[in-house]
């Protein structure tokens, strides 16, 4: 699974703001869909499919 955090997305051009808000969001996506470990503020990666779902971009990361 790849995943992505805040400074990847500050990295892709992202403000910092944005970003944190863009991982939250995703976070709160997958607490909706039953993935309870996502409920802990000290966890900063999500999957990168659901930051594309919330932008509607496909994204490159790492590689």
């Amino acid at each position: 699974m790849n995943t992505i955090t805040r400074q990847d997305l500050v990295s892709l051009g992202y403000q910092s703001e944005t970003a944190r808000k863009i991982i939250a969001q995703a976070k709160s996506i997958l607490i909706s869909r039953g993935y309870l470990f996502y409920d802990n503020k000290r966890l900063g990666r999500v999957p990168v499919n659901v930051v594309e779902e919330i932008l509607g971009v496909q994204l490159e990361v790492g590689a």
